[in-house]
């Protein structure tokens, strides 16, 4: 079964355009309608239930369309953001773990964000509560973007669908392959799709430390360096994460600027 789209955009050429681009480059989605307003894009959104809504965030003024996500009250459908938005509006992204497409749109990025969506509506719909999680998600990106700051909340995406979590109850993360786990306070974990590089660079560099090419620590959950049989972070519960041997001079160092 096909996805169903929504595009919205103040602009006509960029609508048209990503219309096409799915018509001709993403065989799996149909294009139900197009918007120009937060108006005309509630209507739609209200009477045909769209699959995916592609978002152009700044309608024009940038607040608009996180405006129109508050006010859908049957929230099951998924957003891809459009933006000319790079630097930071990049992390905040990621750490909501939304799809993002960056204008001038790429074919391939956008034939992934479709498959990502996919992947993630076959999960969703097993589990609908995940929409709430998600859209909570989307209001705390929301007030992050808006307001230029950014969170302690990330959202991790993981087999049952998508969490919530404070980075403060993160004691350390492990590349996985492609993929990172991450360790919490209370003992559990979650297998997240993204990449420790992308972890690397979403997370509070003034909390998270990249010790070795497989492995970033919270510096608050860490009790001791020992460099005996190697070097190692001694983290609360006594988990020993090692350090890289190019790493430990600076590591040494940044302890000592703690």
């Amino acid at each position: 079964m096909k996805l169903r789209a929504l595009v919205v955009d103040d602009e006509e050429f960029a609508r048209k355009n990503l219309s096409m681009m799915l018509e001709e480059y993403c065989p799996d989605v149909e294009v139900i309608g197009e918007a120009s307003r937060k108006e005309q894009a509630k209507a739609i959104i209200e009477s045909s239930n769209p699959d995916v809504v592609f978002l152009d965030i700044r309608m024009p003024s940038g607040a608009e369309g996180f405006e129109l996500l508050e006010e859908i009250e049957n929230k099951d459908f998924l957003v891809v953001f459009v933006t000319a938005f790079k630097d930071y509006a990049i992390r905040a992204f990621n750490a909501s773990a939304v799809y993002y497409l960056l204008k001038p749109v790429d074919i391939e990025e956008l034939q992934l964000a479709v498959e990502r969506v996919k992947e993630t509506r076959s999960v969703f719909n097993e589990t609908p509560e995940n929409y709430s999680t998600y859209f909570d998600s989307l209001k705390d990106l929301s007030h992050n973007l808006l307001n230029n700051k950014t969170s302690n909340r990330i959202a991790i995406s993981h087999t049952k669908g998508l969490k919530l979590v404070d980075d403060n109850t993160i004691t350390h993360l492990e590349a996985s392959g492609n993929c990172t786990t991450i360790y919490f306070k209370d003992g559990s974990r979650y297998l997240d799709t993204r990449t420790l590089k992308i972890y690397e660079n979403l997370l509070n560099p003034s909390k998270f430390s990249r010790v070795h090419k497989s492995h970033i620590i919270n510096l608050n959950m860490m009790r001791e360096y020992v460099n005996e049989d190697g070097h190692f972070a001694v983290l609360e519960g006594d988990i020993r994460v090692p350090i890289a041997r190019n790493r430990v001079t600076d590591f040494v160092k940044m302890l000592k600027e703690l």
